[in-house]
């Protein structure tokens, strides 16, 4: 299978290569040239382990990888969870599932995909030996999955951006208490935004880019989304039947990659019946599906601090798709983006999209409530899922982290604190950040002076 890209001046390139280069070339995301149709494969998936199943699907688009390698692979991916059902799919009520993606080495959805990209770097790093620059952005989550993926992986060193006093104080330890000499904690200025706009900046210069052999692990990189398209499959297996009609995942999402994931998932085949993008108070996301407008304004700190995004980086890969798969177009919308912080769309294609918005009151309020009714305890993204559940559909609701990475606000809530021993054992390790400005020439500089 070859990959293109969503902006049409980049030559196709195979899986390994759009791997590697995480962005292409031309500014654009890599997408399949087509998209594989799953209906007459998936009702045969049914039986499988997640492993299992996370290579039947990749079989589908890295085949320019061996068979046995791809399997050894997916086999380790997930040897570092904590539950024997990797992504447990739990029912609260007659219509509301939650599809827990907590169970992973940093508590977080993100170790799904980042899990895997450690072994997909570190077989890449072998067959052609040669040593990696892994460069990321985060708004809290990503960088904790990326550097827990690439531990112990000689020939990688990785460097993350995230906003200095805008992620949890958990979250952060996560990044800067590893204690690994390969792992660089980076505390920028400004906004997750300043930050994956440095990123931008950085993979555009082809000249620093092919020097360090710079590599991503943000969800620009394809081989992150279609990781993430393995558990909405995994948990359509395993609804029953009943549960099936009328679905719709809700998705907390600020990137929009966690949500594009499920949606391929459906335009290969697998009749889910829609999606609810599940924002916080920084809204873009709201604001594009329910009036056609994409604008950004300015972030507001929150307590679910990984949406805390004005720029959706993702939501290119469905304009690609949106748009007719025209390229010129996705350009277009793009560059006039990029000048004013601005698209209006006169016909809006919002295809099976839904979306809400959830305050920090509200977060408050709905772990509160999803606690008194099921006794069960949502961390605040998964909170934004609850606000205001479809009563007449089966619901199933992404649980992006575990809630014991948000002590403050869930005591807030329920009146006792949610731990997790591995964050607690963080606790008494020495903080080991590096403080920057939002620049590029900032972060080069650092990445020339330690790559």
């Amino acid at each position: 299978m070859r990959f293109i890209s969503t902006r049409g001046q980049t030559p196709s390139v195979s899986f390994s290569e759009a791997v590697a280069l995480g962005l292409a070339p031309d500014g654009g995301l890599f997408l399949p040239e087509s998209l594989p149709d799953l209906s007459a494969k998936w009702p045969g998936w049914a039986k499988l382990s997640y492993p299992e199943l996370l290579f039947e699907f990749f079989r589908l688009f890295a085949d320019d990888l061996p068979a046995d390698a791809l399997r050894r692979m997916t086999a380790a991916a997930y040897t570092k969870f904590d539950h024997a059902d990797i992504a447990p799919l739990r029912q609260l009520d007659d219509r509301t599932w939650v599809l827990e993606l907590f169970h992973g080495p940093t508590l977080a959805f993100k170790d799904f995909a980042l899990q895997f990209l450690g072994h997909l770097y570190e077989h890449q790093c072998v067959t052609r030996n040669q040593s990696l620059t892994v460069l990321g952005a985060t708004s809290g989550d990503t960088g904790a999955a990326a550097i827990h993926g690439l531990l112990g992986r000689a020939r990688a060193k990785i460097f993350i951006l995230y906003p200095d006093g805008r992620v949890s104080p958990l979250q952060e330890r996560q990044m800067a208490c590893t204690g690994a000499d390969n792992v660089f904690a980076l505390a920028v200025d400004g906004t997750f935004d300043d930050a994956q706009a440095v990123l931008k900046t950085l993979f555009e210069d082809q000249d620093f880019r092919i020097r360090h052999r710079l590599s991503a692990v943000n969800s620009i990189n394809l081989a992150r989304v279609l990781a993430q398209c393995v558990y909405y499959l995994w948990a359509w297996l395993r609804l029953p039947p009943t549960a099936r009609d009328r679905l719709e995942f809700v998705v907390p999402t600020g990137n929009f990659g966690n949500v594009i994931a499920g949606w391929l998932v459906q335009q290969m085949g697998v009749p889910i019946g829609g999606f609810r993008v599940a924002t916080n108070q920084n809204d873009i996301l709201h604001r594009l599906f329910t009036t056609g407008d994409y604008a950004v304004s300015e972030v507001h700190p929150s307590h679910a601090p990984s949406m805390d995004i004005q720029v959706a980086s993702n939501f290119e890969r469905f304009l690609y798709f949106a748009e007719g798969r025209d390229p010129a177009r996705v350009r277009a919308v793009m560059s006039e983006f990029k000048k004013t912080g601005h698209y209006r769309f006169a016909a809006f294609n919002r295809d099976s999209f839904t979306a809400s918005r959830t305050t920090d009151a509200e977060i408050v309020e709905v772990i509160r409530e999803v606690y008194t009714r099921y006794g069960y305890v949502v961390d605040p993204h998964t909170a934004c899922g609850f606000k205001d559940l479809p009563g007449d559909r089966t619901a199933v609701v992404l649980a992006t982290a575990h809630p014991a990475k948000f002590p403050d606000v869930v005591t807030r809530a329920i009146g006792r604190e949610s731990t997790h021993p591995s964050l607690e054992a963080l606790k008494t390790r020495p903080l080991v950040k590096h403080r920057l400005p939002a620049t590029v020439a900032a972060v080069r500089e650092f990445i020339e002076g330690n790559g």
